[in-house]
């Protein structure tokens, strides 16, 4: 992306959160004129557009549907005296108010993260790039799904650092649903690569995760895609530690003390590359 256009990035995205605070305000007349002009109506129009563009992982266009639609439903709990309907109105706005706060961090974050890409050099023997130093601020209440395509999940110690990840997946991103995993299938045909895939499954849908391995034999690139935008190439994939001095030495399970073997981790948005 040219630098002039990512200059305008900021100026565009206020445009476009104005212009879709006009089209929800659109919507909400057009609704009021076929429901008679009823906010719970118009709240329901709005808030089912707002999900949409959500699920669609349009940020900013989501949060101005967002707040457009929580003022409707502070209006309809004005308009009721029946305590049971105005207390629903109170629960599904705290619920939207909380998405709409997720929204805004999105929104923000991709207005400053995704105008630039970053590179980390490891040099080999570097210790402090754990798992959470590289992955951990991407993960975000807006990621659902993960897809890591790694040619090399296959041995004892890979499948290990496989299964780190996904922990730290579990721990941080509190609305992840999916994992996908493309590797290649282990050689020595023993069945044991494919066993202990198949327990990481298990103890994944425990957490309510929905863990898919395949294997293939035309996997080239080493790639971990968040359906968040973001987009992480290492030249070593995820196998990028030295073995731990020992079970009692630092680094055995916290990889921050872990020294590294030499890679090149590139990290960047889907909007900076548009």
């Amino acid at each position: 992306m040219k630098l002039e256009q990512r200059r305008h990035r900021p100026l565009r995205d206020k445009i476009l959160i104005s212009t879709y605070r006009n089209k929800c305000q659109s919507t909400v007349r057009k609704t009021d004129k076929m429901s008679g002009g009823g906010p719970e109506a118009a709240a329901v129009q709005v808030l089912t557009r707002a999900v949409q563009l959500d699920n669609e992982k349009k940020f900013a266009e989501a949060l101005a549907c967002y707040e457009q639609g929580i003022r409707l439903l502070l209006q309809a709990e004005k308009e009721v005296n029946d305590e049971g309907k105005r207390s629903h109105f109170r629960k599904k706005t705290k619920e939207y108010l909380s998405r709409a706060e997720a929204m805004k961090e999105a929104a923000a974050k991709q207005r400053t993260m995704g105008r630039t890409h970053k590179q980390i050099q490891v040099e080999a023997g570097a210790t402090g790039y754990s798992y959470e130093t590289i992955f951990g601020p991407l993960l975000d209440k807006t990621l659902s799904s993960v897809v890591v395509e790694d040619a090399y999940i296959r041995s004892t110690h890979q499948i290990y650092n496989f299964l780190h990840f996904c922990e730290l997946l579990v721990l941080k991103a509190e609305c992840l649903r999916s994992i996908t995993l493309r590797t290649t299938r282990d050689p020595s045909g023993h069945g044991i690569q494919h066993e202990r895939l198949s327990e990481i499954q298990q103890s994944l849908e425990k957490h309510s995760i929905k863990f898919t391995f395949i294997f293939s034999d035309t996997i080239h690139d080493r790639e971990i895609r968040f359906d968040n935008g973001w987009i992480i190439k290492i030249g070593r994939g995820l196998d990028y530690f030295r073995k731990a001095d020992g079970r009692f030495s630092l680094g055995w399970t916290e990889y921050h003390f872990r020294q590294c073997h030499q890679t090149t981790i590139d990290i960047f948005h889907q909007q900076s590359v548009e």
